[in-house]
């Protein structure tokens, strides 16, 4: 197979879709790589690294005239004309908040098979993960910058010193980036609440970490954690549907003038009712009744090194199966069968179907119909 890896060109996305060691892979098995020339910089890989790896170096359209492209984020408008039915786009599509390129993947007839919606039969969603992860940290990391006062904050420091109170941080949602949200927070020495429904991670994290606060993730408690919240990091999303609006409007008026809250499940629509865009890294915070909101929708892509080496550390196993089968193995790893979101001109995922008013398609049977 052909295998394609363009630049990001979304805002500030400084990751790349795979590393040298992806590449090597990929060339040892007999396939084709091409990487637009200079794609890997901002993650700080040299395309002199990549053609020691086996890769070719091309142009834009080098790299999309491909059998299969392989990318981060999802495509934007400028790489529509790119499309092409039949092509198998393998990366992040949140396609839940996205009606135009929804549309135009299915206009154009490609495989959108999307990170985000690659299930295991345990729940477990491994490409999101490794991203889950670096958001999760970044997440704290910004609740604490945008306490400072030149920022709009109060000129909190989290962690206070003798003699001062701790900033108080209140994380909505136990998963990937909600724990890794909240162990960064109390690293800062902040005083953390953390909400879930599910009782049984709330007792977990009651053994491991028991100066951590945890409740039951409920409307009133949520409500109440935030009147007195200097940071409030939201998480709470369903893989490939849009994100519950768990963060209420009437929540936020009672929030702290100067308070922050991190929006963590943007990229689905978001969690919180008083977020209605996402934002930039150029332009990250906007406020509203008072309080600092962050929706930045690729934050993982600010520590690209780190983020690119992980997401090829999850996608790879993946991405040679499509490689050597193209669409059957789809068939053949249920997980990736849950990735496919649209395929000759159909939606096949649920939560993308009901977001946005189309009929879903079973995924399978359209799959086992192209490959007889």
């Amino acid at each position: 197979m052909k295998v394609g890896i363009p630049a990001e060109i979304k805002n500030n996305e400084s990751r790349v879709g795979i590393t040298p060691i992806g590449v090597k892979e990929l060339t040892s098995a007999g396939h084709t790589v091409v990487v637009e020339k200079g794609a890997g910089l901002n993650s700080g890989i040299t395309d002199e690294e990549y053609i020691a790896a086996g890769a070719k170096m091309g142009s834009v359209e080098e790299a999309w005239d491909v059998d299969m492209v392989v990318h981060v984020k999802e495509p934007q408008p400028a790489e529509f004309k790119y499309f092409k039915k039949g092509l198998i786009l393998y990366t992040y599509l949140h396609l839940a908040p996205e009606p135009e390129l929804t549309q135009a993947l299915q206009d154009s007839g490609v495989v959108g098979i999307a990170y985000e919606t690659v299930q295991e039969t345990d729940g477990s969603l491994p490409l999101l993960a490794p991203m889950s992860e670096v958001a999760g940290f970044r997440a704290a990391i910004i609740a604490a910058t945008w306490q400072e006062k030149h920022r709009g904050g109060n000129g909190i420091l989290l962690s206070g010193v003798t003699g001062t109170p701790k900033g108080k941080v209140v994380v909505i949602g136990a998963g990937v980036a909600g724990m890794n949200a909240a162990k960064q927070a109390l690293g800062l020495g902040a005083r953390v609440t953390i909400l879930d429904i599910n009782l049984h991670k709330l007792k977990f994290i009651d053994d491991v970490f028991p100066e951590m606060q945890t409740l039951y993730s409920s409307e009133h408690n949520i409500a109440e954690e935030l009147k007195d919240a200097d940071a409030v990091i939201s998480t709470v999303l369903i893989p490939g549907y849009a994100a519950p609006k768990v963060v209420k409007e009437y929540m936020v008026k009672a929030m702290k003038p100067g308070s922050i809250i991190v929006d963590v499940a943007i990229d689905q629509g978001g969690s919180v009712e008083t977020i209605d865009h996402a934002t930039t890294h150029d332009d990250p915070v906007f406020e509203k009744f008072g309080v600092n909101h962050y929706s930045v929708a690729n934050m993982p892509g600010t520590t690209a090194r780190t983020s690119t080496y992980a997401l090829t550390n999850a996608c790879l196993r993946y991405m040679m199966a499509l490689a050597k089968d193209g669409i059957k193995a789809c068939l053949t790893y249920p997980a990736l069968l849950k990735g496919v979101n649209t395929i000759d001109g159909k939606v096949t995922f649920p939560g993308v179907a009901e977001a946005l008013n189309k009929e879903c398609y079973d995924a399978k049977a359209i799959i086992e119909r192209l490959v007889k």
